[in-house]
């Protein structure tokens, strides 16, 4: 009984820290999104790229958009995407970054159609 207790109190810890460290900061990623000129390539409002083969980013699903940047940031290895801009945008990035940027990209309004 005494080591089911400590299981669930480490448990809990565990998950309250995890959570506090995951929390994403808006502000902090469009400060981010700023610096790293991310609007340059994917338009002011994030809803209109310069090419058409640039993604919209406004609107996304912030989950997808940080494991996106993470993969940029792999690279060509395992679950990792190769594009040569991108790769030199997040390099610097670390993964809260891309968490903060993803949330400010996810919290902002997209033209996206969802369903009709």
């Amino acid at each position: 009984m005494k080591n089911l207790i400590s299981a669930l109190v480490f448990g809990a810890f565990c998950c309250s820290v995890s959570t506090a460290v995951a929390a994403a900061d808006v502000a902090k990623g469009e400060a981010l999104a700023k610096k790293y000129n991310c609007a340059s390539c994917h338009g002011a409002d994030y809803n209109k790229p310069i090419d058409p083969s640039y993604p919209k980013l406004a609107g996304q699903h912030a989950d997808y958009l940080a494991q996106s940047l993470r993969a940029y940031k792999r690279g060509a290895g395992a679950n990792g995407r190769v594009n040569p801009i991108m790769a030199g945008q997040v390099q610097p990035l670390s993964n809260q970054d891309m968490a903060d940027i993803a949330a400010y990209l996810a919290s902002l309004p997209t033209q996206l159609v969802v369903s009709k």
